[in-house]
C-alpha cells in the first residue's frame, strides 16, 4: 500500500526552488518500462518500482499544483498533498488497461490537491456536494471571464450567467461568492466594542439529533452496499462504462469511451444504459427481499 513512508523522496519539505531542481533530475519513463513497473509493483508489491513510477511524475504534480496558487495556501503543501494523490495513482494503477500512468493520475493529484483545499481554505466545510466543490474550484476563474473579479456582490446578470455555466443555483452563486470574499470570522468576537456578549450567543442548533444521524448513516451504508452488489453483476465493461459515466464528478465523454473501447459513441451509450437498468433492477429486487425478510 502506498503510504507517506516514501516522505523524504516526495515531499517538498526541503526549499521549494531547490525541491523543484531537484524533481527535474528524474527521467521519464517509456511506455514498456513505465507498464513492466507497474506489474513489478502490482504483482510483487515492488518498492523501488513504486518509487521509480513516483519520481517520474513529479513534475506533473508540481505543475498541476501552480495552478492552485490562488487560494492563498503554501505551495510546498499543495505539491505535497499532490504527492499523495500521485501515490495513490500508481497504487491503483493498471497498466493492462492500455493508458499511460499520467493520465490516470491526473485525477487522483488533482482530488487530493482540492480536497486539502476545501478542508485548509475555511474553518467552514467549503463544499459538500460535488456540485458545490465544481462552484468552489471555478467561480473564480469564471469571475474573471466575465469581468466581475472587484469585490463586493456580483451583479445579478452575471449572478445568472455563472448559474447557467456551472448549473447550480443562483443562490448558491451569490452565497459561495459571499464566503470567498469574507473568510473566516471568530465566533468568540464581541458583538458589540464595550464586549458584551460573543456571536456564538446567537447560533441557533439545528443540527439532527443523535438518531436521527445514526439511522441516516445506517442508510447511507445500506445503500452504499446495495449498489456494491449490483455493480459485481456487470461485466468488466459495463461496470467500467457505468463508474466512468454516472459516478465521477467529472464524467467521461461519450467520445472517449469510444475511443478507447472501440466502439461507436451510440454503442457506449446503449452499455451506459442497460448497465444502469441491470443495477436499478438489482437494487429494487433487493429492496423488496429486505422488506419481505422484515
Amino acid at each position: 500500500m502506498a503510504t507517506r513512508n516514501h516522505r523524504a523522496s516526495f515531499f517538498p519539505e526541503d526549499n521549494l526552488n531547490s525541491y523543484l531542481r531537484r524533481i527535474r533530475t528524474y527521467p521519464m519513463l517509456e511506455a514498456t518500462e513505465e507498464a513492466d513497473l507497474a506489474r513489478s509493483w502490482r504483482d510483487r508489491q515492488d518498492a523501488a518500482a513504486m518509487e521509480r513510477m513516483v519520481t517520474s511524475h513529479l513534475r506533473l504534480v508540481a505543475k498541476i499544483a501552480m495552478g492552485y496558487r490562488g487560494y492563498g495556501l503554501p505551495v510546498a503543501d499543495l505539491i505535497a498533498e499532490g504527492n499523495v494523490g500521485m501515490m495513490q495513482a500508481v497504487n491503483k494503477f493498471d497498466p493492462e488497461r492500455g493508458f499511460r500512468l499520467a493520465t490516470y493520475a491526473m485525477w487522483w493529484i488533482r482530488a487530493s490537491i482540492q480536497e486539502y483545499i476545501l478542508h485548509s481554505w475555511s474553518l467552514v466545510k467549503m463544499g459538500t456536494t460535488a456540485a458545490q466543490k465544481k462552484l468552489f474550484f471555478n467561480l473564480r476563474k469564471l469571475k474573471a471571464h466575465i469581468g466581475a473579479l472587484e469585490d463586493g456582490d456580483l451583479r445579478p446578470e452575471q449572478v445568472s450567467e455563472i448559474s447557467m455555466r456551472l448549473q447550480v443555483s443562483e443562490t448558491e452563486v451569490i452565497n459561495m461568492n459571499r464566503r470567498l470574499g469574507g473568510g473566516d470570522h471568530s465566533l468568540n468576537a464581541p458583538l458589540r466594542e464595550e464586549g458584551e456578549g460573543e456571536w456564538q450567543d446567537w447560533l441557533v442548533d439545528d443540527t439532527d439529533d443523535q438518531e436521527v444521524m445514526v439511522g441516516d448513516a445506517e442508510e447511507f451504508t445500506g445503500r452504499r452496499a446495495l449498489l456494491h452488489d449490483a455493480l459485481k453483476g456487470l461485466s468488466d465493461r459495463e461496470r467500467h462504462i457505468i463508474t466512468e459515466r454516472r459516478m465521477k464528478e467529472s464524467p467521461s465523454t461519450l467520445q472517449n469511451l469510444s475511443d478507447r473501447y472501440g466502439i461507436s459513441r451510440e454503442r457506449v451509450r446503449q452499455i451506459e444504459v442497460r448497465a444502469f437498468e441491470k443495477i436499478r433492477k438489482t437494487v429494487k429486487n433487493a429492496v423488496i427481499d429486505q422488506r419481505i425478510m422484515h
